[in-house]
């Protein structure tokens, strides 16, 4: 017969429930059932994590509703209860600074966020739901107490180059001038960075890695020795220089295949949210990424195999228990995607979990929604239940439910991976503000995004 499980203290609890066997009746046991994402309730089942100096949310899809919205009610709770101040997305510097311009007041920044593909990643009605909140939230506090938004990625070359040109041009135009001449190399590229990549491997055109290397060592140097006047405009410039830098690499890179690539894009988004904290001394972060990038790799097929690092490895490292990296999961329902890269955006059934995932083994602990946390002292027993390698899918921008079980999913030690695993059994497709089959707008909100109404 087995034994029932008792309530876990201070947890949202429906009803005691029976334990299945195996990995699944130990994940039942510690889990923490959860309420509805818009409980108050929710966001405070993670206070526990709110003593870090970084907390990483993943999530296991870049289009599901309810990864966007959980993310949205813990960041609200470690916004209003904990103090954070930074709020870092897997989203390139430039097109958030146009997210940060609106939620902190300060004006329409040149040039439009997120247009090219996978722009329903942060277009969508969830995470404008959060933005909205965030705007609301900062106008009732003063400029040292508003919560800033900020991108951690490398893909937007165009408008790095713009913004360190643009700064330099306000307060130093013959270094702006400089710095035209040396990203001239580039600029013919800037809007399809990966033909760069191509023609420079190929040897039919010369890299500009020196052009770009020399500008970016200029304005940290600038930076460093203007360090006490906390200037953020010189924070962007600097930012959108180390971009420039690090997407030249990678878009070279990217023809080699292997892990250089994928290293160097994930070395970048740790570089920049150090950057970030280190302008901001008493500041910390929550991050919004893939689950890809916030787990350990060391604990995964990534690290193990294809000596592939990620960011949350790197936090980790730099920051140990400071660091809380919290993973998502869904074992079926609807997903937001496209068949292939740059594809128009589909709303596809997602597969069942397979049966040696861990996704499953999440699925026959019958609870809906869950809590899992798996830090060595919660002791709750569920990290040596979890210790060997199972399957865990990861989905991007692209779905591939054809080809799923190498497309998508990758041996993983859950428990090491993670600090703990959120858990919806059944996730919805995250919704578009527009129509992204044909880039129309679905109430007009769309063209002037993220200003519009």
């Amino acid at each position: 017969m087995p034994d029932i499980r008792p309530p876990v203290e201070g947890a949202w609890v429906e009803r005691d429930r029976l334990l299945p066997r195996g990995a699944a009746g130990a994940i039942a046991a510690a889990a923490e059932p959860l309420p509805p994402v818009d409980d108050p309730e929710f966001g405070k089942l993670f206070d526990r994590f709110g003593d870090a100096k970084v907390v990483l949310l993943g999530a296991a899809s870049h289009g599901t509703r309810e990864f966007h919205q959980a993310r949205a009610a813990i960041t609200r709770w470690l916004i209003e209860h904990r103090g954070f101040r930074i709020v870092a997305l897997e989203a390139d510097w430039p097109d958030a600074q146009a997210l940060d311009a609106r939620v902190r007041g300060k004006g329409r920044p040149p040039g439009r966020a997120f247009a090219p593909f996978p722009r329903w990643m942060w277009r969508n009605r969830e995470f404008e739901g959060f933005l909205q909140w965030l705007a609301a939230h900062n106008a009732s506090h003063g400029r040292g107490s508003q919560a800033r938004i900020a991108g951690l990625d490398l893909y937007n070359l165009a408008g790095s180059m713009r913004a360190t040109v643009d700064h330099l041009e306000r307060v130093d135009p013959e270094a702006a001038k400089v710095a035209r001449e040396r990203y001239g190399c580039l600029t013919p590229w800037a809007q399809e960075p990966a033909a760069y990549g191509r023609m420079a491997v190929s040897g039919r055109y010369a890299a500009c890695e020196g052009a770009v290397t020399a500008m970016l060592r200029e304005m940290l140097d600038r930076q460093f020795r203007e360090r006490g006047r906390a200037d953020e405009d010189l924070l962007d410039a600097a930012q959108g220089a180390r971009l420039a830098k690090d997407a030249e690499a990678y878009y070279r890179a990217m023809y080699y295949g292997g892990a250089e690539a994928w290293n160097l894009r994930d070395t970048h988004m740790f570089d920049t949210l150090k950057a970030l904290l280190d302008a901001n001394r008493d500041a910390r972060a929550v991050v919004w990424a893939h689950n890809s990038h916030i787990g350990d790799a060391r604990a995964t097929e990534m690290g193990a195999v294809r000596d592939e690092v990620s960011l949350g490895q790197l936090c980790r490292e730099a920051w140990g228990d400071n660091a809380r990296l919290i993973g998502f999961g869904t074992h079926a329902g609807t997903v937001a995607c496209a068949g292939d890269w740059d594809g128009p955006m589909e709303v596809q059934e997602l597969k069942p979990s397979m049966p040696e995932s861990h996704e499953r083994q999440s699925h026959n602990a019958g609870i809906d929604r869950f809590l899992l946390d798996m830090r060595p002292e919660a002791r709750n027993g569920v990290r040596r239940a979890l210790a060997d390698p199972h399957l865990e899918r990861f989905i991007g921008a692209v779905y591939r439910p054809e080809t799923e079980r190498w497309s998508h999913y990758a041996d993983c030690r859950l428990a090491e991976q993670y600090d703990a695993w959120v858990w919806f059994d059944e996730t919805t497709a995250a919704t578009p503000l527009g129509d992204e089959r044909t880039g129309g707008p679905v109430s007009g909100a769309e063209d002037t995004w993220p200003f519009g109404a």
